[in-house]
C-alpha cells in the first residue's frame, strides 16, 4: 500500500510538472510573437526606373549598400524606362522569396497586379521618390516635398531673371521677359507637383504680363516630357525657337524641370537657336547631375534643385528595417500623398536650389561630390 501510495504522489507530480512546463511553452509562444526580422535571411528586392539618369544609378547603389551595411540580402534591378521589364523584374524578386520592395515606378499607375501579389505574400512595398497609384498594396512613401520642388525651380528662374532677389523678395521695375516652359513625365506623380508649385509661383508674373509664353504653350500636356526623355526635350525646344523664335524674338528664360531635359533645351539652344553658351537665357533644372554642375559652374545652366538621395535611400533603407522588424515607421505628412485608392503615408525631405554661388558649400562641402567630379 505505501508503496502503490508512493508511485501514486509521483504521478501527480509528474503530471502537474509536465503540465506546467507545457502551460509555460505555450503562453511563451503567445506573448513573444516573432517581430524581429533575421536581416541574413531577409531579402529586400530594389526596383529602380533606369540607367540613363545618373541619378537613379546612385539612388539604387546608396539604398542597397545601406541594407547590406545592416545585414539584409538584395536585389537590386533597374529597368530602362519599359513598364514591362520593370513588372517582370518585381514579379522575380516576389519569386526569390523578397520580404520587402523599395519600387522607384516608372508608371506609377501600372504595378496594380504585381503588388496584390506582394500583399498575398505580406510582401511590404515602400514608393520610393514616386507614388504608386491605383493600389492599396503600397505601405509607405518617401520622397522629397516635390511642391516645393517646383516652387524652388520657379523661384530660381525669376532670381536668375532678376525680378526677385536672393532672399526670395520681388524686385520691381523689370521685365517683361519671354520664357517657355517645360514640364515632366505625364505618367510619374511627381511630374504634377512639380508643375504646379512652378505654376503657382509663375502665375502672378505672367497674369501681370511680366512674363510671356510666346509659343502660347502653358499648359501641362503640351509642356509634358514623357519619360523625362532629354532628346524629346530638344526636339521640343528646336520646334519653339522655329515657330515662335524665328524673327529675332529674344528668349530670356527656359522653365526645366530636371537636368536631362536641361542639357537637351541647351543643345537645342545653341544649335537651332544660335545662342552661345556663354550668353544663354537663364535655364533651371533638378536633381544635381554631375553634367549640369558642370554645366552650371561653366555658365550655362543657371541652376538645379539639389535632393540629397543620400537621405532619400537612408530612409527608405530605415522604413523597410522598422517594418521587417514589426514597428512602425517614422512619417511626417498623412494628408498630401492620395493615390487614388488611400492616402499613403510619407516622409518628405528637403532639397535646396543650386547655382554657381553655393554648389561649393552644398555639394562639395557636404561631401555629395568631389572637386574632380564636377571639373
Amino acid at each position: 500500500m505505501r508503496i502503490r501510495k508512493f508511485l501514486g504522489a509521483v504521478a501527480v507530480v509528474l503530471a502537474v510538472a509536465v503540465g506546467a512546463t507545457g502551460c509555460g511553452s505555450r503562453g511563451g509562444t503567445a506573448t513573444t510573437p516573432e517581430t524581429t526580422a533575421n536581416p541574413s535571411e531577409s531579402l529586400v528586392g530594389i526596383s529602380m526606373p533606369t540607367q540613363t539618369s545618373e541619378r537613379w544609378i546612385a539612388d539604387g547603389g546608396n539604398v542597397e549598400k545601406s541594407l547590406k551595411g545592416l545585414g539584409y540580402k538584395t536585389d537590386l534591378q533597374f529597368a530602362n524606362d519599359d513598364i514591362p521589364t520593370q513588372v517582370s523584374q518585381i514579379e522575380n524578386m516576389l519569386t526569390k522569396g523578397a520580404k520587402a520592395l523599395i519600387v522607384a515606378a516608372i508608371d506609377g499607375t501600372t504595378l496594380t497586379d504585381v503588388l496584390a501579389k506582394a500583399k498575398e505574400q505580406n510582401v511590404k512595398v515602400i514608393a520610393y521618390d514616386r507614388l504608386i497609384n491605383g493600389t492599396p498594396n503600397v505601405d509607405f512613401y518617401t520622397t522629397f516635398d516635390n511642391y516645393t520642388v517646383g516652387v524652388q525651380q520657379a523661384t530660381s528662374l525669376l532670381t536668375g531673371l532678376g525680378l526677385v532677389d536672393a532672399s526670395g523678395k520681388k524686385v520691381e521695375g523689370k521685365g517683361p521677359f519671354n520664357v517657355e516652359l517645360f514640364a515632366g513625365s505625364p505618367d510619374d506623380n511627381n511630374a504634377n507637383f512639380f508643375w504646379t508649385g512652378a505654376m503657382d509661383t509663375l502665375k502672378p508674373y505672367l497674369d501681370a504680363g511680366t512674363l510671356k509664353v510666346p509659343s502660347g504653350q502653358t499648359k501641362f500636356e503640351q509642356a509634358a516630357i514623357l519619360r523625362w526623355q532629354a532628346p524629346v526635350a530638344q526636339k521640343r525646344m528646336e520646334d519653339i525657337l522655329t515657330a515662335a523664335y524665328s524673327s529675332g524674338t529674344k528668349l530670356d528664360g527656359v522653365l526645366s524641370p530636371y537636368d536631362g531635359l536641361s542639357i537637351g533645351i541647351i543643345s537645342a539652344l545653341t544649335s537651332t537657336g544660335g545662342y552661345a553658351k556663354g550668353d544663354l537665357p537663364i535655364v533651371t533644372g533638378q536633381d544635381a547631375e554631375k553634367g549640369s554642375v558642370k554645366s552650371i559652374i561653366a555658365g550655362e545652366q543657371y541652376s538645379t534643385i539639389f535632393k540629397d538621395t543620400r537621405q532619400l535611400g537612408s530612409q527608405a533603407v530605415k522604413m523597410v528595417d522598422a517594418l521587417l522588424k514589426g514597428q512602425e515607421p517614422e512619417v511626417n505628412d498623412t494628408k498630401t500623398y492620395n493615390n487614388k485608392v488611400k492616402v499613403v503615408p510619407a516622409y518628405l525631405l528637403k532639397s535646396v536650389i543650386i547655382t554657381a554661388e553655393n554648389y561649393k558649400k552644398e555639394l562639395i562641402d557636404s561631401g555629395y561630390y568631389t572637386d574632380a567630379d564636377v571639373k
